[in-house]
């Protein structure tokens, strides 16, 4: 899931405080799991706002709602009249969610209300970690289910360097050496041996340099056009 964390509050007041009329709409899927931006998150951004226009005297209506995803409009679509009634969206999701709503809302600003982290699971309650950096092009078949990519401080893909010490990375101590995890798990299914093999160099086109990524599922799109076509000659309209 998507990780993030909430912005401090000086810094979103600096991007709201010139409003007259602020949404503060949470994303109650990855950034809920995390605390960072549910609805309950959203509640308690919008009671902060609220508190500190009036220590400064602003005239400010703050209120809050959310949805279940801001990164699909079925989700968001049957509220977008009403949230385009406001001034400025604060948005609660990811920098995903915030993208995605601003290309779809018109002329009203969407701001973000929280840091996207990265990519990764609960560790324990409350704890969460890297676990995946979406190159687009998954190698994990071949390094026993850790990534190297994510994982690695240095993103090696040819084992450890010479800094691993007994386990942890140079950088930290606090840092597990991901080659070395990535070693004693392939002892245990027995994989080691894969470990030797040449591999040709990594095809790096399909991670973030080359530009935005889309994957299309094309069977979907042609159902969907199927559709279309169908309401089209029926005159009238999709449900």
């Amino acid at each position: 899931m998507i990780i993030g964390s909430q912005k401090p509050i000086e810094e979103i007041w600096d991007m709201v405080k010139d409003f007259k009329k602020v949404l503060v709409f949470g994303c109650n899927t990855c950034v809920a799991v995390c605390h960072a931006g549910g609805e309950k998150e959203a509640e308690t951004i919008a009671s902060l706002i609220r508190m500190r226009a009036a220590q400064e005297g602003k005239a400010m209506e703050v209120n809050h709602m959310g949805v279940m995803r801001h990164c699909e409009p079925e989700y968001f679509d049957p509220v977008l009249d009403e949230v385009r009634k406001y001034d400025l969206v604060l948005s609660t999701a990811c920098g995903v969610g915030v993208n995605f709503l601003s290309e779809r809302i018109g002329n009203v600003p969407v701001y973000p209300g929280i840091n996207t982290s990265f990519y990764g699971a609960v560790e324990a309650p409350g704890r969460f970690v890297e676990l995946c950096a979406g190159c687009g092009n998954c190698i994990l078949h071949l390094t026993g289910g850790i990534c190297p990519v994510a994982r690695c401080s240095k993103t090696l893909m040819n084992g450890p360097c010479g800094g691993t010490n007994k386990g942890k990375c140079e950088v930290s101590q606090e840092i597990d050496c991901a080659w070395y995890l990535i070693v004693e798990r392939m002892k245990k299914l027995g994989t080691l041996d894969r470990l030797s093999e040449v591999l040709p160099a990594r095809n790096w086109s399909t991670s973030r340099d080359g530009g935005p990524r889309r994957v299309s599922l094309e069977h979907i799109r042609e159902y969907e056009e199927r559709e279309e076509k169908k309401v089209e000659q029926a005159g009238g309209k999709k449900q």
